[in-house]
């Protein structure tokens, strides 16, 4: 062991780069940013609830990587949030991100953090900036987590939700842009064993932004009751959520098609169809739960939407058709 002093750059963590990330980001970061936080004025409500929620991309960052394709990622990780945070009927206010690496390479950071403005634009919210941390030794050379953390407000009696959900309302199913972030563990699995081709273009096609579609049935004044995000446990799982106790939603099978990615995941033979439908969206990244006479109109203004099933007493669950 030597006694010559041990520099922080030699335990593996590089100020200057993260100087140099800084300087690089700064343009993209919020004017409201502060030397240790964030501010941003709150728009005036009668009765406001701060809506909050965070989520990641998960093991899609992992083929992004072996792939070399990351210029997606951005909007996934923005997308997994802000999608959610819409369900409720708020309006996107703000968000920070988080940003973990092996070593940190200031480019590549700073293409990730591009990405993630240019979706937070194109959503609605403002990105108030967030946290890049060098950890060696905690992930491994070239491996990253991306994590995401959005807020947004709504009136509490505007909040959508089971509570408003009826016998007899439609789901109106809006596409998806294919597997969205969800199921990748399944996908290398699959990728691995060349079962399934490794298509960048077709499994990291970046997942859809909602919040538009939602802001623009909102400021048509649309009637909605319940909107679910697909997610993580797919359809089965997602659509139970804006359930009250004693209703379910009926699900007509063949009114929609799954799309290119997820129909070869399961062209390869070695999903189960259970597994599917309960890995992934399925083509269906958005379901609307609404009153029979907004649908013309959802339909109208949101692209790729259509009705996809109805509202019935019945247990829990989702019964398909």
């Amino acid at each position: 062991m030597s006694d010559a002093p041990l520099s922080y750059r030699a335990a593996g963590v590089d100020l200057d780069a993260a100087e140099r990330h800084t300087a690089n980001i700064a343009p993209m970061i919020h004017a409201g940013a502060l030397g240790f936080a964030a501010a941003l004025p709150l728009p005036a409500m009668r009765d406001g609830m701060l809506v909050a929620c965070t989520d990641g991309v998960g093991t899609k960052l992992l083929l992004a990587r072996e792939l070399g394709r990351l210029d997606g990622l951005g909007q996934d990780l923005v997308a997994m949030c802000v999608n959610d945070l819409v369900c409720c009927g708020a309006r996107p206010l703000g968000f920070l991100d988080y940003l973990a690496v092996a070593r940190l390479d200031p480019e590549e950071a700073a293409g990730l953090v591009g990405s993630i403005a240019v979706a937070c634009a194109a959503s609605g919210l403002v990105l108030l900036g967030g946290e890049t941390a060098e950890m060696p030794g905690l992930y491994a050379p070239g491996h990253f987590d991306l994590a995401g953390f959005a807020c947004g407000v709504v009136e509490r009696d505007a909040m959508l939700g089971a509570e408003r959900v009826a016998v007899g309302d439609i789901v109106v199913g809006v596409g998806s842009s294919g597997l969205h972030s969800n199921g990748f563990s399944l996908v290398r699995a699959l990728v691995a064993e060349h079962s399934l081709a490794a298509d960048a273009d077709l499994l990291l096609a970046p997942t859809r932004l909602y919040a538009g579609d939602v802001a623009r049935l909102q400021q048509a004044e649309v009637v909605m009751h319940a909107i679910a995000h697909i997610t993580g446990g797919g359809l089965p799982e997602n659509l139970p959520r804006v359930m009250p106790a004693g209703l379910r939603p009926v699900l007509h099978v063949d009114s929609w098609r799954p799309g290119a990615a997820i129909d070869a995941v399961v062209a390869t033979g070695r999903v189960s169809s259970e597994d599917a439908w309960r890995t992934f969206n399925m083509g269906l990244g958005l379901c609307v739960i609404a009153p029979q006479e907004s649908v013309d109109r959802i339909i109208q203004l949101v692209d790729g939407a259509q009705v996809v099933g109805f509202i019935e007493a019945g247990e829990p669950g989702v019964r398909f058709v």
